[in-house]
């Protein structure tokens, strides 16, 4: 679902222009959207070092094997 929501803000002209050159993009509604895409994107992801102990590490750990049971019916 996807609501929209008129506002109005002042944008810095300089960032504005900078990221039309980075992204390609057209409008400052496009641009806008994309930005706010990207920081949801940048920090719904999991920090691997916020994982730091709570991996448990296999030294024998086969990606062959895993892959060849994957596919054993019983």
């Amino acid at each position: 679902m996807c609501i929209s929501m008129k506002t109005n803000i002042d944008l810095d002209d300089q960032l504005v222009e900078q990221a039309f050159v980075i992204t390609g993009l057209r409008t400052k509604k496009e641009l806008v959207n994309f930005a706010l895409a990207e920081l949801i994107k940048k920090n719904s992801k999991k920090d691997l070092f916020d994982l730091a102990g709570e991996i448990e590490f296999i030294e024998d750990f086969s990606t062959d094997t895993l892959r060849n049971n994957r596919y054993v019916i019983d």
